[in-house]
């Protein structure tokens, strides 16, 4: 493959990565975000944000799972109009709403223990022995 024609999935051409411009980094719970600016070869900017989450595998090994988005400047505009408008959205129509992960630790030990005996009339107990081992 020639020059013109070579990878550039990821940001990679030649083998070489992009050269990031700037970053921020949101840490948000068991959540990383990464915002990178990074440059074409004709030097126009673009938007690369990569959600990044923490995993175990089945051998109890972690790793990261990512996923990434990629934002071109023609496009700048329409997306951060709508993200506007939908976060907006949601701040309107819920405005009680509290990520878990945001409130202190003291406070979701005794609002848990408080839901779990509300809800715990609400379940059937259920027992292992209850259950057809030959389903598995």
């Amino acid at each position: 493959m020639n020059e013109e024609g070579s990878e550039k999935k990821d940001g990679m051409a030649s083998g070489k990565p992009r050269e990031e411009i700037h970053s921020n980094v949101v840490r948000a719970g068991k959540r990383t975000y990464f915002f990178d600016v990074k440059a074409t070869k004709r030097n126009d900017y673009y938007l690369t944000i990569t959600e990044s989450k923490k995993r175990f595998g089945r051998d109890g090994k972690f790793f990261y799972e990512k996923h990434k988005l990629f934002l071109y400047k023609e496009d700048f505009d329409k997306f951060a109009n709508s993200l506007n408008e939908v976060i907006e959205f949601i701040r309107e129509a819920n405005p009680q709403m509290i990520d878990p992960e945001d409130v202190p630790a003291e406070e979701t030990e005794s609002a848990g223990k408080e839901e779990v005996t509300a809800d715990a009339k609400d379940f059937t107990n259920v027992e292992f022995e209850d259950l057809d081992d030959s389903s598995v």
